[in-house]
């Protein structure tokens, strides 16, 4: 149960701080700082285990037959990453506690960090490759609201839809990718995909599930050519940029290569496509970031940069690719997390972020102007700081792949030109910034931020000292556990010493670093040069490609379809019904089969005339509405009496039970409409639908003729045989909708309890001032009629007394809590009709929203206790008991969820009937129904 903790603590945490806001910001920070704290310490305590190779693994059964299961694990890999996004994490809370104003909504900030900081830990510790997906989507919802946290701001908007757009999109892609791929493995379990590697690779389906991986990959970790989104996320406030950008979403992607690596890698098709993506990401992201004049911006790059060298690793077919991948990863997430937020204290204090305005900020700040350079300097990968280690190691491993052949040694040279341009765009974010004369004409005076402000840039700064000096003792345990989590496979020899002699790597990397300053010396005419470029907005390009290839096209396919008639919908239906179900007709020798016809017999023979007779009325007279109505309900109860005469009595008392409720609700609605409605429809378009219904109706009858004359197999027996043994009761009807298919039961109570609330929203406060021709033509003189009243006294305890009965007997005889729901809910509204909404309001509170909710909540309880045993979701228990005075019976934990049924049904029909009939006007002092 660790493992669930630390996955769902930040989600448990989600609501404190909205709730512990109204004590101030301090207090909702640190209720915030709560749940990963915990997590984070929980972490810690199985480091141990992790290190020495173990992997720990929690397993729930969901829905095994669908291969998706609530599964998570944690090896070296899941640790790496949850270690950043937890710290991390905790880091930006106190960052963002002195960051956001006092007109920013903290709460609802740091609630929104915490769904994104859970959906992340979902990301890297999901053993099942449907639930990873899953957590993946909620990344992308979740960093939509940060990103667009400032909704008032344009380029929030346009940001935070930018982002949600692409990484949606490689979302579907990820999605069609691990559905091939539990196609091919045969299971969606992590555990069964990472050793089927060798299936993977062999198979025919092989180039789809890497294209679609890859999609899902380098979108969601900015990769070329999807790499335009990151940039302008910076629109979200600086902690939001600080924690994407370093340990969380971009971060998903690369982790994902990591995962994925021992399963898809090892063909020339993966080293390829990801090395040659990651080169043409390194080189464009170092390069654009020297010309960006925003400090946010300039950073934005350089993450690309880094980002598409770590990918570049994973491209490259060398022993330590991947551990040197991991290396630079978890780096990258130091030295940026704490630039970021230097850069925010820049902008916090200054009021702007444009390079061309900010100068010699060392003499006003000279605390962050410290920090910055030892940041900077690691980002630039001088010595003595983490970031020459892993570049180093980079560097390194760039000269010893092949993986373009004879043009491999391309990409060592790429490589430093991509350093130099990172060590030019390092320095001038430095440089420019802190150095030189004091800035003028700054919107603020600028001084030093507080120092719990600063304080997670300190740590984070150390951090970047410590693994540059002290590599093995700091990070060598993690890093070794991480990479053998993602290799699957032993380690070769490799050392983290800060000095290997002077070699190759060494003299590329320090003529890098010289050359990196020669450009950034001559920055001034290479800007000349970039301005002479033609312009090309990213934002303006993705908007016209979304609305000329999208949306112009859905306006006319919509405009084409979409006639605002309800009428020709039906028609574009059935008529595509005809003909897909049609020509199934066609290849049959003969309609009816071999199975013979039941004798007709006269109930069923007036039955089915008098259906058929008031549907042609119903059909005639469907203008005069209440004609058409008490014509339509003829057919309701023809159809109950059907289900009564072919055995099916559980449906006929939910067929009555619904007719009735439906009669009231119709007759409610119709007290809101004119008696008659118009006739619109022209002789040539009633011509058609005519035709149309009576064709439709021909194919489907015949089908189902067809179908119903002819032998089949039925799962109908497997219900029947298992009725007793497996869900413990006779009544195989009530067993299916609590047990056997208990699921859709639930979704189905839910959809209704959603239906009425929505309902119950868009009448309260409703007011009705014109009664209808029909209330004033037909409705009751006298508005509680004597008889009506003396009747209902007994037939109310008696209806419920019948409910209550048909409740319990519903597990083994005809019943349910279904039926029995809508019975109450008929005797309640009763109440309603005879006494009126006061008169009943002052006996029954009138407020049903906690009933509705109660129904779900005890159905939802019920079904997720088989947990608690060890049994997938939904398992009933059942047994015998002897109770004194009552005797043997058997108890099904099913009647509890029955019971859930019972409730939201009684809730949602009162919810919707009670307040509709509230719109009466007729009484001023007691709307009555």
């Amino acid at each position: 149960m660790t493992l669930a903790l630390i996955v769902f603590l930040p989600f448990i945490g989600v609501v404190l701080p909205a709730l512990f806001i109204r004590y101030g910001r301090n207090a909702s920070a640190w209720a915030t700082a709560v749940a990963p704290a915990i997590a984070l310490v929980l972490l810690f305590r199985e480091a141990p285990s992790v290190f020495a190779g173990e992997v720990q693994t929690i397993y729930w059964n969901w829905l095994p037959s669908l291969g998706l299961n609530i599964s998570f694990r944690l090896d070296g890999l899941s640790f790496l990453f949850a270690l950043l996004i937890l710290a991390i994490g905790l880091l930006v809370i106190l960052y963002g506690r002195y960051y956001l104003s006092e007109k920013d909504p903290m709460g609802r900030f740091f609630g929104i960090l915490l769904l994104f900081m859970g959906a992340m830990m979902g990301v890297v510790t999901a053993n099942n490759l449907l639930l990873l997906v899953l957590f993946w989507e909620l990344t992308s919802l979740s960093s939509f609201l940060l990103i667009g946290f400032w909704g008032h701001r344009s380029d929030a908007r346009r940001g935070a839809r930018m982002a949600l757009t692409v990484t949606g999109g490689g979302g579907l892609a990820l999605l069609a990718g691990v559905m091939l791929i539990g196609h091919v493995v045969g299971s969606f379990d992590l555990t069964d995909v990472l050793a089927a590697g060798d299936q993977i690779r062999a198979h025919a389906y092989y180039p789809y599930i890497i294209l679609l991986v890859l999609l899902g990959v380098f979108t969601k970790s900015a990769q070329f050519p999807f790499h335009f989104w990151l940039p302008h996320a910076m629109s979200a406030p600086t902690p939001v940029s600080a924690y994407l950008h370093s340990a969380t979403m971009v971060k998903a992607g690369v982790f994902l290569l990591a995962r994925l690596y021992p399963a898809l890698s090892g063909t020339e098709m993966w080293f390829v496509i990801v090395s040659l993506t990651g080169l043409a990401t390194l080189t464009l992201g170092a390069v654009v970031a020297l010309f960006k004049h925003d400090l946010k911006g300039l950073l934005a790059y350089s993450t690309i940069s880094h980002l598409g060298l770590i990918t570049l690793l994973f491209g490259l077919d060398t022993h330590l690719a991947v551990l040197a991948a991991l290396f630079h990863l978890m780096n990258h997430a130091t030295f940026k997390a704490s630039l970021f937020m230097a850069a925010g204290i820049v902008d916090h204090e200054t009021g702007t972020r444009d390079i061309r305005l900010l100068s010699g900020l060392r003499h006003y700040m000279p605390y962050t102007a410290a920090l910055g350079l030892i940041a900077t300097a690691a980002m630039a990968g001088v010595p003595l700081l983490n970031g020459f280690l892993s570049t180093e190691m980079f560097l390194a491993e760039s000269l010893e792949q092949s993986v373009l052949g004879g043009w491999s040694w391309l990409i060592p040279v790429i490589a430093v030109f991509a350093k130099i341009f990172s060590v030019a765009y390092s320095v001038r974010f430095i440089h420019s910034v802190f150095f030189g004369p004091k800035a003028e004409n700054l919107p603020k005076k600028p001084h030093e931020a507080p120092f719990f402000m600063r304080a997670p840039v300190l740590f984070l700064v150390f951090l970047c000292l410590a693994v540059g000096i002290f590599p093995v003792v700091f990070i060598g345990s993690i890093l070794n556990a991480a990479a053998g989590a993602a290799t699957q496979a032993p380690l070769p020899y490799y050392s983290l010493s800060l000095w290997h002699g002077i070699n190759l790597p060494l003299i590329m990397s320090v003529t890098a670093m010289a050359l990196g300053i020669v450009v950034y010396t001559l920055r001034h005419r290479l800007f000349a040069l970039w301005d002479k470029l033609p312009p090309l907005s990213a934002p303006l390009v993705f908007e016209y490609i979304l609305h000329n290839g999208y949306i112009v096209p859905a306006r006319k396919i919509t405009k084409l379809l979409e006639s605002g008639r309800p009428q020709s919908y039906l028609a574009m239906l059935i008529s595509l019904t005809i003909v897909a179900a049609g020509s199934a007709l066609w290849s049959l020798e003969q309609w009816q089969g071999s199975l013979s016809l039941q004798p007709l017999d006269i109930p069923s023979v007036v039955i089915a005339i008098a259906m058929i007779v008031t549907a042609l009325c119903t059909t005639i007279w469907h203008h005069q509405r209440l004609a058409a109505l008490l014509f339509i309900s003829v057919v309701g109860l023809g159809v109950a009496l059907a289900f009564a005469r072919f055995s099916a009595p559980d449906l006929a008392l939910t067929q009555l039970s619904v007719e009735v409720v439906s009669l009231v609700l119709l007759m409610l609605i119709l007290f809101l409409l004119p008696e008659k409605s118009p006739f619109d429809s022209s002789y040539r378009r009633i011509w058609r639908d005519g035709f149309i219904a009576v064709l439709g109706a021909l194919v489907i009858g015949v089908i189902t003729f067809a179908i119903l004359t002819r032998p089949g197999e039925s799962i109908g027996e497997y219900y029947l045989q298992q009725s007793v043994p497996g869900g413990g009761g006779a009544n195989v009807v009530n067993v299916i909708l609590v047990d056997f298919r208990g699921f859709d039961t639930f979704g189905e109570i839910t959809v209704l309890a959603i239906a009425a609330i929505g309902i119950f929203g868009l009448l309260d406060g409703m007011k009705l001032f014109n009664p209808t021709m029909t209330a004033q033509r037909h409705f009751a003189l006298d508005r509680h009629p004597l008889l009506l009243t003396v009747l209902n006294m007994p037939l109310l305890p008696l209806a419920l007394m019948v409910s209550v009965y048909i409740f319990l007997r519903g597990h083994n005889l005809p019943g349910g809590g279904f039926i029995a729901g809508l019975i109450t809910a008929i005797a309640l509204l009763l109440q309603y009709l005879t006494n009126g909404l006061a008169w009943t309001n002052r006996r029954m509170s009138g407020n049903y929203h906690p009933v509705v909710a109660s129904g779900v909540l005890v159905a939802a309880i019920t079904a997720m206790g088989a947990w608690v045993f060890g049994k997938p979701l939904l398992t009933s228990w059942h047994d015998y008991v002897d109770i004194p005075f009552i005797g043997h019976i058997e108890l099904a934990s099913a009647m509890a969820f029955d019971l859930g049924v019972y409730l939201a049904v009684i809730g949602a029909t009162l919810l919707i009937l009670a307040n509709l009939g509230k719109l009466t006007p007729f009484s001023s002092d007691d709307s009555e129904l």
